[in-house]
């Protein structure tokens, strides 16, 4: 199970929300790039980004933050906010970034994701971002009537190399993972399928490894690594069995 820091980009900044309320947000540093540094020399194997300006205008907003991450590390990145079309997906994983994420368009233009999948095979995950269960969209300002797990069905039948699920009652509060919640939506979807949303410390990321065989793959950590609560060579060497 990957340990997968994030690096959440407003106004070029990387910072935090708490339940991805824009005015709610804490700035932990002026540097992506160096902030990537970090990461990877603790030992991780993939980090992801959030175009936090991006989920909110529709458009990717922080592009050359992003390269800058990009130049500084030479581990796989994935990238979510803003990519509601073919050319921006497209454009996107020319800049090098390994897999684009689509969220607000998976739920609206279900087909784009069989078609982004078809056309970059391996590439397209899907940020499925649940209220109770059900979807929300827009950064999270709208919540629709789809069940979670439902469109995670459909998503995995169109060819979706994989989801993030993220719960967002628990996310940038370090409440800890819903867990329960994670392996029942892994069920229901084929590929990979990383945890967001509430990591806290290392009792956490125990917790999941006990549902790794539910599908669950990975988990993003944001706050708790930024904060100190969990330390992320630590947690990585938990998830190799060292």
């Amino acid at each position: 199970m990957l340990i997968i820091p994030a690096i959440d980009l407003k106004g070029g900044q990387c910072v935090r929300l708490k339940q991805g309320r824009m005015e709610d947000n804490t700035v932990y540093s002026n540097s992506p790039g160096d902030t990537a540094k970090r990461w990877a020399a603790e030992g991780a194997e993939r980090i992801h980004i959030v175009d936090l300006d991006g989920a909110f205008s529709g458009k990717p907003e922080n592009l050359e933050a992003i390269r800058e991450i990009r130049r500084a590390v030479d581990i796989e990145l994935d990238l979510g906010g803003g990519i509601r079309d073919e050319a921006t997906a497209a454009r996107l994983l020319e800049e090098g970034l390994d897999f684009v994420i689509l969220g607000t368009a998976a739920l609206e233009s279900p087909e784009l994701v069989g078609k982004l999948s078809e056309k970059f095979p391996g590439k397209i995950l899907v940020g499925i971002d649940a209220n109770d269960g059900m979807v929300a969209v827009r950064g999270w300002a709208d919540v629709s009537k789809t069940p979670a797990v439902d469109l995670a069905a459909d998503l995995s039948s169109r060819g979706a190399a994989g989801f993030i699920f993220t719960d967002i009652a628990r996310d940038g509060m370090q409440t800890g993972v819903n867990v329960e919640a994670t392996a029942a939506f892994a069920r229901a979807a084929s590929g990979e399928v990383i945890a967001s949303g509430g990591l806290n410390d290392i009792e956490g990321v125990r917790e999941l490894l006990k549902f790794e065989s539910d599908g669950i793959t990975g988990v993003i950590t944001g706050r708790a690594i930024y904060e100190g609560t969990l330390d992320l060579a630590e947690a990585i060497a938990l998830t190799k069995g060292a």
